[in-house]
């Protein structure tokens, strides 16, 4: 799968302001970059740094009055299609230490409030059997709607029954934590997802690797481009300003190739 990647940020600034941006498709073994253009307008040079757990790059901006950003690729991903109810399990103490905080509540996964809940609703399943019914029972439990649990916490997204990308990949997180499986969220590029935006979906490691989920079932695993991994949105956001910004335009395509 090949995928063309066209993002424009525009953003008026009423004060000077430090902006970290996460926009830039990821180089790893299963999506490779063919051709990638990042475009930054700003009087300062821009500084990198890595992305959590070395996946990606964040890129540090200081910006006055606007800021704006374009940003094209192109990325093949080689990431054959697997079915988790396949997969086997882990004991949390089994996880890599490097791991760990992916079994922990983090500011938007508030995994000790639905630890009741996972032990009643998926009683007796666990690892890939488990992870399949948690993605199963959110993608049909939980309503896509902009008007959702915007910007809440798992608990937020569970109880109103509705939320955009990130609202679904907290939830998905929370419950694979709550299971005994680690658990992060994504922000990705992917085809197909309406309205066209930054994604965001769930990673589960299972049987010794992390396997993507899309519980809002707008895109597949094998077409999902990462951009950036961690514990919650927090981690994951495609800009932090570090001030006051208003939005002018904002614009994500990306398109398969073949």
């Amino acid at each position: 799968m090949r995928l063309g990647i066209e993002v424009e940020i525009d953003y008026a600034l009423p004060d000077p302001a430090d902006v970290l941006l996460q926009i830039e498709a990821a180089a790893m073994p299963d999506q490779r970059i063919e051709t990638e253009t990042l475009t930054v307008w700003s009087d300062i040079p821009l500084r990198a740094a890595r992305g959590e757990d070395g996946i990606g790059q964040r890129c540090w901006v200081h910006a006055v009055g606007r800021f704006q950003a374009q940003y094209h690729a192109t990325v093949t991903i080689d990431r054959p299609a697997v079915t988790l109810a396949t997969l086997g399990a882990s004991a949390p103490r089994a996880v890599p230490a490097e791991l760990t905080a992916y079994l922990l509540p983090s500011r938007y996964c508030p995994v000790e409030t639905l630890y009741g809940f996972v032990r009643r609703e998926f009683a007796g399943l666990a690892g890939g059997p488990l992870a399949a019914a948690i993605a199963e029972w959110v993608e049909r439990e939980i309503a896509y709607s902009c008007d959702g649990a915007i910007g809440g916490t798992a608990l937020d997204t569970f109880g109103q029954r509705a939320g955009v990308c990130r609202d679904f990949a907290h939830l998905v997180v929370t419950l694979a934590r709550a299971g005994g499986i680690p658990a992060r969220c994504v922000s990705a590029y992917a085809p197909g997802v309406d309205p066209p935006d930054f994604h965001a979906v769930a990673e589960l490691w299972l049987d010794g690797g992390w396997h993507l989920v899309d519980a809002t079932g707008m895109a597949r695993a094998e077409e999902l481009a990462r951009v950036a991994v961690g514990r919650d949105a927090t981690d994951i956001a495609f800009m932090t300003i570090f001030g006051r910004a208003s939005l002018m335009r904002q614009v994500v395509r990306v398109a398969r190739l073949d």
